[in-house]
């Protein structure tokens, strides 16, 4: 009797090890980037804007956490892509050339297939992968998404405006919206299903296939990248959000994009998978400040697009998951490098030991409030670093800015030091103030630049 009730003990200490470690373990979390294209700095609420109303990105950030410094690895499109998929400066991957910085229709490179992807390494644990969105890492078929670890493509291969037809600079900002005036295709899978794509309908249309892949994968692990066409010039809304913002054109664009992250949010809580899913929204560079009205703002940071000033690379940077994400206001630094650690992080996935990754694990920053390991960050523009920063000081030795056919170029004899908690708008040099924090960091530059082999520009072939 009593070796009868002792293995009926033993027994029950079993079960209950194993429901234990199902509680601790549960279903493998679903990840989801909304990936925002040329949104600047302070084109959201809760990053301060004051006539742009955000409230579902607010409640992101408000339940979540809301990085005040976050940074994409590049100040243009292909190569903050393929950063943010790869954790690796895009130097490292052949998206950094001497001429083009982005890719064109007539581009013939694309992403190396042999850099490794975070869709690459989810699916190794058995994830369901999709992008709902635009790519703009090549265009022809050997670099679709489909040959870079997603199971699932709905979206357009390179940016809005490219393939234009009958478009001018002045046309742009003052004409009426015309798809026509663009030759842009849209792509499900490996197949053109839509050209010109009709962009009115384009946000409202990535929703919809977001909510239908979430709902068919909530029994399984997935993993959703949404980069957005919007907010890039040229601006498209569907007719119920057109003329409905303080803001204008560029308001009813940021109106639509908010209620599609409002729907994302709805779907997961409808499907009970709310509390098991890691929500990033971010973007993937500053504001096209040539675009005037149409394009965004970096409120008080300098610059914008295409520059290594604050306004071109700072970013926001949003984190969600309830219970799991502790919410708050974070201040450290992070990057869109740091997303493929954290993200093998929280799932367990197993990121690659034969090459050189740029990225931190922030999950000990998003669950527990940590202070964040990432303490530097480097400005690179094409294959130079024009700035680099460490901790709260940022230098620069190169200054440029972008989107002029002026010269602006200037390679400074010595290099500029920015306090940059204190003085995030970059206007008081403190180099002659602090000149070993000066020599610090081009000491870090100098260590960094020993580990970087340049590949042939991916860009420059075409």
């Amino acid at each position: 009797m009593r070796y009868r009730v002792l293995f009926l003990l033993v027994v029950i200490m079993a079960i209950l090890s194993c429901q234990h470690n199902n509680e601790l373990t549960g279903p493998s979390p679903n990840v989801i980037i909304i990936f925002m294209d040329d949104l600047g700095y302070a084109d959201v609420g809760c990053y301060g804007h004051p006539t742009i109303e955000t409230p579902n990105i607010d409640r992101l950030a408000r339940e979540g956490q809301q990085w005040t410094s976050f940074y994409t690895a590049s100040s243009v499109c292909s190569p903050s892509r393929g950063a943010l998929l790869t954790g690796r400066y895009p130097i490292r991957i052949g998206l950094a050339g001497d001429h083009q910085r982005v890719f064109f229709p007539n581009s013939i490179g694309g992403l190396p297939t042999e850099e490794i992807t975070i869709a690459e390494i989810l699916k190794e644990q058995g994830y369901s992968t999709g992008i709902i969105g635009k790519w703009h890492l090549g265009h022809l078929l050997r670099y679709l998404p489909t040959e870079q670890g997603f199971d699932y493509y709905y979206g357009i291969p390179y940016s809005n405006d490219m393939d234009g037809v009958k478009w001018s600079l002045e046309t742009l900002l003052t004409d009426t919206p015309d798809i026509n005036m663009w030759n842009v295709p849209l792509m499900e899978n490996e197949e053109i299903i839509e050209r010109p794509a009709d962009q009115f309908t384009i946000t409202k249309r990535y929703t919809k296939k977001a909510m239908e892949f979430i709902t068919k994968h909530r029994e399984d692990p997935f993993f959703l990248y949404m980069p957005h066409s919007m907010v890039h010039t040229p601006l498209f809304a569907s007719e119920e959000f057109q003329e409905t913002s303080r803001r204008g054109q560029f308001g009813d664009v940021m109106a639509e994009v908010d209620w599609s992250v409002g729907q994302i949010m709805n779907t997961l809580e409808e499907l009970d998978i709310d509390d098991n899913t890691l929500i990033v929204f971010t973007s993937d560079n500053g504001p096209w400040l040539l675009m005037r009205e149409d394009g965004g703002s970096a409120g008080l940071l300098k610059d914008g697009k295409g520059t290594t000033w604050e306004g071109g690379m700072r970013v926001p940077g949003v984190f969600h998951m309830p219970g799991t994400v502790q919410p708050g206001i974070i201040h450290d630094m992070g990057s869109t490098l740091d997303l493929m650690p954290t993200i093998a992080s929280l799932t367990g996935a197993q990121l690659p030991d034969d090459r050189i990754l740029d990225g931190f694990d922030l999950m000990p920053v998003l669950t527990e409030r940590q202070d964040s390991p990432r303490n530097h960050f480097f400005y690179y523009r094409k294959t130079e670093i024009y700035a680099a920063r460490l901790n709260e000081y940022k230098a620069h030795f190169i200054t440029e800015t972008a989107y002029t056919l002026e010269k602006t170029r200037d390679d400074l004899e010595s290099p500029l030091l920015f306090q940059i908690e204190e003085d995030p708008g970059e206007h008081f040099d403190r180099s002659s103030r602090y000149p070993d924090i000066v020599s610090e960091i081009g000491d870090l530059v100098e260590q960094h630049q020993k580990t970087v082999v340049i590949k042939d520009a991916e860009m420059d072939r075409y």
